[in-house]
């Protein structure tokens, strides 16, 4: 059973910057488990064969006009309705004045009233976005996350094969760390994966020999970043000289994590090889590919070659 995450109307409610114009007791402990917003227009006109009383209800100018047309008693009494479903909060845009007998319901069931100025349009995108990421389907994974020229490079393999010292070496070339030896991955669309780091262990780095050292004292705050979206997985491995690696770049290897496809390469660690330089090549030819360009197909059409690779999708699991 997938596990159901939370957040805190609390929490909500600072991100969005709203007036509390009723509570009926501690914010923080009232949660929010779905990540959409619903306007209850329909509902409004007595229509509950669909609603969802986990999702948070926004009254803009159409909810209102509506309330302002109806006789008072017919107002009281679908006002009464929706407030009965008893969702986490009803949040009334653009400042409009509150019905009292709207303010009467949410006393006599127990739902929060809360305002705002931005136009119901404007706080549906922003409450949505922040609700993906906090109620995203996530996983915590041993590796490293940094960002290379804009690109999120996830770098994975066995323990000691050098990918903090990797990190730490492209830090020193101006990237930026995000996290290192744990990385927590939020699914926050169908198709973008988010990494960040555990509050507890954020800007710090295992150097083998050396400790723990603090990468934002060490190099300052442009050295880090709290988050990045994941565009590469990068596995780091020993090098066998039993195996075959691809030197065309004409295959497409993918990880799947969440569900979601990341590309993914395999890079051989042997003594002498710039690991920082390689990764840093790995980011810029990602990003071409995502623009459009292959340097491999050019090549092969030059030649008068066509280009015919293979399609290999791994799970997480298998690293």
């Amino acid at each position: 059973m997938a596990e159901t995450y939370k957040v805190t109307l609390e929490a909500f409610i600072k991100e969005l910057n709203l007036e509390v114009v009723y509570s009926p007791g501690d914010l923080a402990k009232i949660y929010i488990y779905n990540n959409d917003i619903n306007r209850p227009a329909l509902q409004l006109t007595g229509f509950y064969e669909y609603f969802n009383n986990e999702k948070l209800q926004a009254c803009g100018n159409t909810e209102f006009a509506y309330l302002r047309g109806l006789s008072y008693q017919d107002r009281v009494r679908l006002i009464n309705q929706l407030f009965s479903h008893k969702f986490p909060a009803l949040i009334v845009c653009l400042n409009h004045d509150i019905f009292p007998e709207m303010l009467d319901a949410a006393k006599k069931y127990g739902v929060p009233l809360l305002r705002t100025e931005l136009g119901s349009s404007e706080l549906l995108a922003r409450g949505i976005a922040y609700l993906n990421v906090e109620l995203a389907q996530r996983i915590t994974r041993h590796g490293v996350l940094i960002e290379i020229y804009g690109e999120g490079v996830l770098i994975v393999g066995e323990s000691g094969v050098g990918k903090s010292e990797t990190a730490i070496e492209l830090v020193k070339r101006g990237h930026r760390l995000v996290a290192d030896d744990a990385v927590e991955i939020k699914k926050v669309s169908a198709i973008s994966l988010v990494g960040s780091s555990p509050e507890n262990i954020r800007h710090f780095i295992e150097l083998r020999g050396i400790g723990i050292v603090n990468v934002r004292r060490l190099y300052g705050m442009g050295s880090i970043k709290m988050t990045e979206r994941i565009d590469l997985v990068v596995k780091l491995e020993p090098w066998d000289p039993d195996r075959f690696y691809d030197r065309m770049g004409v295959d497409s290897e993918y990880t799947n994590i969440l569900g979601v496809n990341v590309p993914s390469i395999t890079i051989p660690v042997k003594p002498g090889r710039n690991l920082a330089v390689i990764l840093e090549v790995a980011a810029m030819n990602n990003r071409e590919k995502k623009m459009g360009y292959n340097a491999a197909q050019e090549l092969l059409g030059n030649l008068g070659l066509e280009m015919e690779g293979t399609e290999t999708v791994q799970n997480w699991t298998d690293f």
